[in-house]
């Protein structure tokens, strides 16, 4: 799961509307922030593998620690406790927890069984990867969903509508980076 991720995070804001949009994606993103750091760490595995799935080369072969079942209901309660001693907002808190430990469900139904329940444990997963337009179904349309959840639930202030407008361009210099650090296949 991709986009599908962000869309738990936009509306869980409706269910915690002070805690921050920010905190609610980072919770919802969570496990995939620790993956990484746990892959260069030598922790987890993953290689590409071409046709691993249609939707993404990317085979996960030992990640128990960011992505078992069991260590994704333990990092969203870590993460809940922390929130709240900060915030002292336990709905919030809760709600981050679930954010946190949607993020297993959701790669549940995308992944193919490769994820564990606990490390060392069974190995999971549905497959809703193997069909890219599914795939792009079930997210979009999640996303649109949250997005709209999301825009009913708070309204708009001028300045920060401008200043959307203006960190926007990120993206345009973050697509210019993307496309230095990758290459053009030979054509057929």
């Amino acid at each position: 799961m991709f986009i599908g991720h962000f869309a738990v995070g936009f509306a869980a804001k409706r269910a915690a509307p002070r805690t921050s949009l920010g905190t609610l994606i980072l919770a919802a993103l969570f496990l995939d922030a620790l993956w990484p750091v746990f892959l260069l760490l030598g922790i987890e595995r993953a290689r590409i593998d071409p046709g691993n799935t249609a939707f993404t080369p990317l085979a996960f072969d030992y990640y128990p620690f960011s992505h078992s079942l069991l260590m994704a209901i333990v990092w969203g309660i870590l993460f809940a406790l922390t929130y709240n001693a900060r915030g002292r907002y336990p709905r919030g808190a809760l709600w981050v927890c679930i954010c946190v430990v949607s993020h297993w469900i959701l790669d549940f139904v995308t992944h193919r069984p490769d994820l564990p329940l606990y490390p060392g444990g069974l190995k999971v997963g549905l497959g809703l990867w193997n069909s890219r337009a599914a795939t792009m179904t079930v997210e979009g349309a999640m996303f649109v969903a949250a997005i709209w959840l999301y825009a009913v639930t708070t309204r708009a202030r001028i300045t920060m509508v401008a200043i959307i407008g203006i960190v926007a361009w990120l993206f345009v210099l973050w697509a210019y980076w993307i496309d230095r650090n990758r290459e053009a296949k030979a054509a057929a």
